[in-house]
């Protein structure tokens, strides 16, 4: 990757960093956050690999210490607890978005499937830690997500059209339909 590939990983880490700490605390441990909203925006724009790279980044600042994560908290803890799963599951989504963002129908499906990916990471870990019911870890952790995940979905493909024209330093080559 070019400094220039470096540097877009970089600001898209530092808008995850900024906005995924807006929050509401949900009794269960995952609470409603921006960070699905910006992980696939990231998707969208840089593509898999570099949105990767950007998840990752995000992830490590959270990890060492940088109150990144929701609620404006930090700490492998948050890595290893309950919401967890989802954290790491952002890779998932980032990729998922990142391979289908040629145009906006492919983008709208990789978002969905992404999105499925990732409540399913993110369910099994919190069951896993949680050593909850499955019934209790969909109400907890599916349930109040699905309306405030589809309007993210469609903020994002609504934006990312807007964005692929107005941002040409992205290099992209797809068909924006």
């Amino acid at each position: 990757m070019t400094n220039k590939d470096w540097i877009q990983c970089a600001l898209m880490a530092a808008i995850m960093g900024l906005l995924a700490p807006l929050a509401i605390p949900l009794a269960g441990g995952v609470p409603i956050s921006l960070a699905t909203c910006i992980v696939m925006l990231c998707g969208s724009l840089l593509g898999w690999k570099k949105g990767a790279w950007s998840v990752l980044i995000y992830l490590l600042l959270g990890c060492i210490g940088i109150p990144v994560f929701a609620g404006y908290t930090a700490g492998i803890g948050h890595i290893l607890g309950p919401s967890g799963g989802f954290l790491i599951g952002y890779l998932i989504l980032v990729f998922v978005v990142g391979k289908c963002n040629q145009t906006v129908s492919r983008l709208i499906v990789g978002m969905i499937i992404g999105n499925v990916c990732l409540y399913a990471f993110g369910i099994l870990w919190f069951l896993i830690v949680s050593q909850s019911t499955i019934m209790a870890a969909l109400t907890w952790c599916v349930l109040p997500f699905i309306p405030g995940d589809v309007c993210k979905m469609v903020v994002v493909a609504i934006l990312s059209p807007i964005l692929w024209k107005s941002l040409p330093f992205l290099n992209r080559n797809f068909t924006r339909v």
